[in-house]
């Protein structure tokens, strides 16, 4: 080899000669969209956060109209995160020719979004606890208003006098009505989610269980990789150790044969 080719083989910047190996090859495509995905799954998980503390207000004092909403947007909003990061896990599995560290990318990515995921199916199940409550109780009263209005107008006067009160009454009765079939809709819509997140949720605890065997044996291989670097590490240093010793011993009998060397020419001049 020349001397100017091996300048311009050292000249080269190391990244150049590193994505030529498989092991180190550089992905944009799939750091973007692992990364993408990672900050995805950061925000469901601040959502459920901010989700899980609506809904222990439910049923209570500070339940409201604007607290039921809040915790309707943020069970869409998540709901509809989870099956968009779903099918970018889904993308990220069927990566062709990845490298061990994106093999293990994958398998963190898949295991972070099962473990969200369930713990968003958790809250769901809750809210829906708390609707289905809600919702019972509230059918609950507007059957005991009804009963009671009927049993409270016995005479005609009566009926004259407390005409204006049960239409009021009445507009009260059938707003209640629209609540409890508002809620009941959302508690199908909750049960709908549940039933399609569970099958998401099976489709990657798959890939996670496929991938946990390919993650064991790299795990292993780097641990091996480990031990036999710490010995190669030990032997260097016995090698370093016996090689100065060696330079020693050898100087020592250089110098000896150097003082022999010059007795002798000393003897065989003064002879």
């Amino acid at each position: 080899m020349s001397f100017d080719r091996l300048n311009s083989l050292e000249a080269q910047p190391t990244t150049m000669r590193r994505s030529e190996d498989p092991h180190y090859r550089d992905d944009p495509d799939f750091d973007r969209l692992t990364e993408s995905l990672s900050n995805q799954l950061f925000t469901l998980t601040s959502n459920i956060t901010r989700l899980s503390d609506q809904i222990a207000l439910l049923g209570t004092k500070r339940d409201t109209e604007r607290v039921r909403e809040r915790v309707h947007n943020l069970l869409e909003e998540t709901r509809s995160g989870f099956k968009h990061v779903g099918e970018g896990i889904k993308k990220v599995q069927m990566w062709e020719d990845v490298n061990p560290s994106q093999k293990w990318t994958q398998q963190k990515l898949s295991s972070e979004f099962k473990a969200t995921l369930e713990e968003f199916q958790t809250v769901q199940r809750r809210a829906l606890e708390k609707q289905r409550a809600s919702a019972v109780a509230a059918r609950t009263a507007v059957e005991e208003g009804e009963h009671a209005s009927a049993d409270g107008t016995s005479h005609q006067q009566q009926q004259l006098l407390e005409e204006q009160p049960r239409l009021a009454n009445q507009d009260e009765v059938d707003f209640q009505e629209a609540l409890i079939i508002e809620r009941e809709a959302e508690i199908r819509n909750i049960e709908q989610s549940v039933g399609e997140l569970n099958e998401l949720f099976r489709d990657v605890a798959h890939i996670v269980h496929e991938q946990g065997g390919q993650l064991d044996i790299i795990s292993e291989n780097v641990e091996r990789v480990t031990t036999d670097t710490r010995g190669a590490n030990v032997e260097l240093r016995s090698a370093s150790r016996y090689q100065k010793n060696a330079r020693n011993k050898a100087c020592c009998l250089l110098l000896i044969l150097a003082v022999i060397l010059v007795i002798i020419v000393l003897a065989a001049t003064l002879g």
